[in-house]
């Protein structure tokens, strides 16, 4: 879509986010029923892009990056009435033209974007982690250090 618009910054209005978010099946995992949290991701991140059509939010990239050596694409949502225009795309090429020329990007999929993220140049990576807040640390005294 040529008429898309995308912009960089973080200073965005909160209901436009949480809009996008539930449009954009992002939602689904995303803590939307707190705003405070959404403000705070969205404050703290240091990198974002987003994909306007006139008024309308149509796509965010938001990223924790140091712009040097890596970024952690955190978000990356489009309206699904939006999809499969390239919005997406697009804006991880506009994240990648802000970070560094030797700095990669790492991402953790949404279950429903895993056969997506390959068709555009990512490769897998084998030892992702994750420990939840709610989660046990150490988990065990045998295991810590």
């Amino acid at each position: 879509m040529n008429n898309i618009e995308y912009r960089y910054g973080n200073d965005l209005d909160l209901d436009q986010v949480l809009d996008l978010y539930r449009a954009s099946t992002l939602g689904q995992r995303r803590p939307i029923d707190d705003p405070r949290i959404v403000s705070d991701m969205i404050r703290h991140s240091n990198l974002i892009v987003t994909a306007w059509d006139k008024e309308l939010m149509v796509g965010i990239s938001r990223t924790l990056t140091d712009f040097s050596y890596v970024g952690y694409l955190s978000d990356l949502a489009v309206r699904e009435s939006y999809q499969k225009m390239g919005i997406g795309t697009e804006l991880i090429q506009k994240t990648r033209e802000r970070m560094g020329p030797r700095s990669m990007l790492v991402l953790l999929s949404a279950p429903k974007a895993v056969d997506y993220y390959p068709g555009i140049g990512f490769s897998p990576h084998p030892s992702a982690w994750v420990l939840r807040a709610s989660d046990p640390f150490p988990a065990s005294k045998d295991q810590s250090d």
